[in-house]
Formats: C-alpha cells, structure tokens, sequence
C-alpha cells in the first residue's frame, strides 16, 4: 500500500469569540497519496477553504488548531514554528487561490515574482531562475512565455492570471498542492484546461492535490476520490465514482439530485430545503439532521461517526444495523 503524503488526523479548528468558543472544523481525519487528486466539496460554510488553509498554515486570526494532527510524508507541521511552516509552504506545499488577483502583486512583473519564488526555495541563480519561470510558463499553456514573462498582471485574461498562479504554486517543485476553487471564476472551456493542467502535473511529478470546489462536474472530470464535507465535519468520502453513482449520505445524494441530466427532462430542480448551519447553532446529533428527508430519533441525539459502507465512507445512522424506525 502506497504511504500518504498527506495524513489529516482529528483535526479541530476554533474561533474564540466574546461570546464563545466556535467549532469550525470538528474531528476531521482523510489522507492523500502521492499523485492522488482529492477533491473537497460541500456548500459553503462547509469547512473546505478552512481545511485547506489549516494544512498551508494559513489560518486567520484568531483561529487555531485546538487538537489533532497533520503531517506531510510522515512529518507533523500543524505545530511547527512559523519560520519553519514558511520554509515549508511554497517548497513542499504549493496554493492555488481562487482569485489570481489576491496572489498576484500589481506592482510587480509575473516574471519577478516567479523568479523570487524560485530563488527563495531552490538553489538557483538569477538566470537559471528566469530559465526555470519561462518553463513553468510554458509548462501552463502560457503562449510567447519568453515576451510575457516581463508583462505585468493585469496585462494577462482571468485565464491566464490563474495559470501564472498555477506556475507560481509549481515554481518550488511541491509534492502537495492545495487548490482553493481554481476553476469558479472561470468560464468553462478555461476550466478544462486548468483541470488537465492539474492532472498532467499529478502525472508527471507525482504531486498530490487537494482539490476544493463546489462543482461536483469538476470533481467527477478530475479527482481519484471525493470527500464531501457538512457543517465542519466529514459527511462521506471514498472513490468519485462510487460516491456520484451510489452516495451513501443523504446530504451526498442531495447534491447529486441537485445537478441538472442531460438525459431528463424536468421543470424543475431537486433541492436540500433548509441551510447550512452557523457555527452557533451547530443542531445536536447529525448536523444534517434538521434538513434531512430520511431523519429518525436517534440523529437528533447521537453524532454518527464515519463507517465503512460499501467502497466508501459515510457517518450516517441509517448505515448502522440498530437504526430506529424513520420519523
């Protein structure tokens, strides 16, 4: 059996507040292969973004890891220093961001702020450096690298901003790379790029890539498995198409009901009635269970954990062989 690059363990991640203590991420636990693509889906307010920023170090104040572990190819990170987690992210962990304009500084070139990237994780000169970015360019389907590399980023499409960003994430030869919905302000002929994109570097490097999205089509088009997240805690995970075809959760099979087939014909659309809860007013039991259409008593009581249910993972009573009668 292949190590994991990526072992997430219990992971718990809180909010004090005036008022409170709130529970964001709750016993979280999925591991990554190396060039395994794990997607991460779920409403938002999911836990998603969250999850990925915990394993970068990115967690905004004054949120903390409050227990649990995460470790990178055996080696845990989520205590490290902070100067020693900035020696790690970039070189052994690349970010892909939602928007490019958040990760792009305007004032400087994309070739400098490639170059600087590159100098600061690798043993490379100035010029070797520019070399290596001109690569990563054309590695991402950037045309005439060689004249762009001095534009700056506003001179690019939305497009090609994500795919410098993508080259940005590359520049330090990551084994992890953790993609925040790189594909959502995208139209859609881009979003088949940046996917393949994304496919041919687990190929060829053998990175890993946690995938966070909303767009469970961009799930089934690129991932190996699929954890679907609900109100800070994992709802179900296991292989895409086990997942999409057979979903063992509720809230699963709610969100594949909710994506349109080209092969029916429906007025209208299935939804999940209800929201996500607030942080607040977590309900006690299964978090689902208030929008549930198969609740019983005992989801209103009891947490379920994950258990095996076929080729996945799902934390559901109705997978446990003492559920009660539906209410």
């Amino acid at each position: 059996m292949t190590q994991a690059l990526l072992e997430v363990r219990h992971l718990r991640v809180e909010f004090p507040t005036r008022h409170g203590t709130l529970l964001a991420l709750d016993d979280i636990s999925f591991d990554i292969a190396p060039g395994e693509i794990l997607g991460v889906v779920g409403e938002s307010g999911a836990g998603k973004s969250l999850t990925g920023a915990a394993i970068i170090g990115l967690l905004d104040p004054p949120g903390r890891i409050a227990s649990g572990e995460i470790l990178l190819e055996g080696r845990r990170i989520d205590n490290l220093p902070y100067d020693e987690m900035r020696k790690i992210r970039g070189r052994q962990i690349g970010a892909i961001f939602q928007d490019p304009l958040t990760s792009l500084n305007p004032l400087y070139t994309v070739g400098r702020q490639l170059i600087e990237t590159i100098i600061t994780h690798l043993n490379l000169s100035q010029a070797q450096a520019r070399k290596r970015a001109i690569e990563l360019l054309e590695q991402t389907g950037i045309p005439a690298a060689e004249a762009r590399i001095d534009q700056y980023p506003h001179q690019f499409s939305g497009g090609m901003r994500q795919r410098v960003v993508i080259a940005l994430a590359l520049a330090g030869n990551p084994k992890l790379i953790v993609a925040d919905e790189p594909t959502t302000a995208l139209d859609v002929s881009i979003q088949a790029q940046i996917i393949a994109l994304l496919k041919r570097v687990c190929k060829e490097q053998g990175a890993a890539v946690m995938l966070v999205t909303h767009d469970m089509g961009v799930i089934a088009e690129t991932c190996d498995r699929v954890a679907v997240l609900y109100a800070g805690r994992v709802a179900e995970i296991g292989p895409v198409h086990s997942v999409i075809h057979k979903p063992a959760h509720p809230y699963t099979a709610g969100l594949m009901g909710a994506i349109p087939a080209m092969d029916e014909d429906r007025e209208r659309l299935l939804q999940i009635d209800g929201a996500m809860p607030r942080l607040n007013a977590i309900p006690k039991g299964c978090a689902y269970n208030p929008r549930c259409p198969q609740v019983f008593e005992r989801c209103r009581s009891e947490r379920p954990e994950l258990r095996v249910v076929g080729d996945t993972g799902a934390a559901c009573w109705l997978h446990n062989a003492t559920q009660g009668a539906a209410a």
